[in-house]
């Protein structure tokens, strides 16, 4: 494949904001640069990257496989800069970082072990709560940053942040279930399914969402705050689950397997971003901690 890193580059920003549009103004190139690179890129991998619509675009499937792995290649290409010339002084001092527990068992594990490596010498802290009381610590200077599920901010007025990873909401069902062969799913056709909902304090509010403007919804027959669990009862039939990608595994525990359908109505994304106290000034640890979260910039 003749494929370079611009291409993936110019995917990566159109994966991310969801429209060509969206992608062009991010990296400043003209629309149609962007879409010719597309096109490029779907002759070479010989499959459709996006399904376009009216409000954008949506990843394919093996638009999501590709997605993985630029990922996967601007991770590399990010870890290879930091390497060149790291015979020199070392970054040091301590990072203090808030987030959330479902972003520290789906995201935040593989982005500390990057920057750790990158940067080992500098002395992490992570603290794990709700997201006003890491807010609270953030406003109080308590933190460096935090890596939070946006949005659902309390305080925007004193906080900034950038989106990191864009999750879209999809239908969770048993492969014995009664719409397990459509393709899509509408939410008029859950109007009388029972609805398990993950009862967690940083999706809970992304699942309530989506039902606003609805005529109807689903009936809540289970609530857990446990996602293992979640799984278990859709995977035996049990309800139906709408939950972001960040948090499908394909399995339950007990083996039983979990299928994943995207809705005809257009949902909102649940999205992963750095948040810091507005005005900050970041320390040198925090700072390439900033760099080494953007690198990792993308949408699952």
């Amino acid at each position: 494949m003749n494929i370079t890193f611009r291409q993936m580059r110019y995917f990566l920003a159109v994966a991310e904001a969801r429209s060509i549009s969206g992608g062009s103004a991010i990296i400043r190139i003209s629309q149609s640069a962007v879409t010719d690179a597309i096109r490029f890129l779907e002759a070479e991998i010989g499959h459709a990257l996006f399904i376009r619509h009216a409000k954008g675009v949506t990843l394919t499937r093996e638009g999501q496989q590709f997605l993985r792995q630029t990922r996967k290649v601007m991770a590399a290409m990010a870890d290879l800069r930091s390497g060149i010339g790291s015979g020199g002084p070392q970054i040091g001092g301590r990072l203090l970082i808030g987030t959330t527990p479902v972003v520290t068992g789906y995201f935040l594990s593989d982005l500390l072990a990057r920057y750790r490596q990158a940067f080992p010498d500098v002395r992490i802290s992570v603290v794990e709560n709700r997201t006003d009381y890491i807010e609270h610590m953030l406003v109080n200077g308590e933190l460096d940053l935090a890596v939070l599920i946006v949005p659902g901010l309390t305080r925007p007025e004193a906080l900034d942040h950038e989106v990191l990873l864009r999750s879209e909401m999809r239908v969770w069902m048993a492969p014995g279930h009664r719409f397990a062969e459509n393709d899509t799913i509408s939410l008029a056709d859950l109007a009388g399914e029972p609805l398990v909902v993950l009862a967690r304090d940083e999706l809970a509010s992304a699942s309530a969402n989506v039902w606003n403007g609805q005529q109807f919804q689903a009936q809540a027959a289970y609530r857990s705050s446990s996602v293992e669990a979640v799984r278990g009862l859709v995977a035996t039939n049990g309800g139906v689950a709408i939950l972001p990608d960040l948090v499908y595994r394909p399995w339950s525990l007990e083996g039983d397997r979990i299928l994943a359908k995207r809705t005809r109505e257009h949902l909102q994304t649940v999205d992963i971003a750095l948040v810091w106290r507005r005005l900050t000034h970041h320390s040198e640890a925090a700072a390439m901690f900033v760099e080494k979260a953007r690198s990792t910039k993308g949408q699952r």
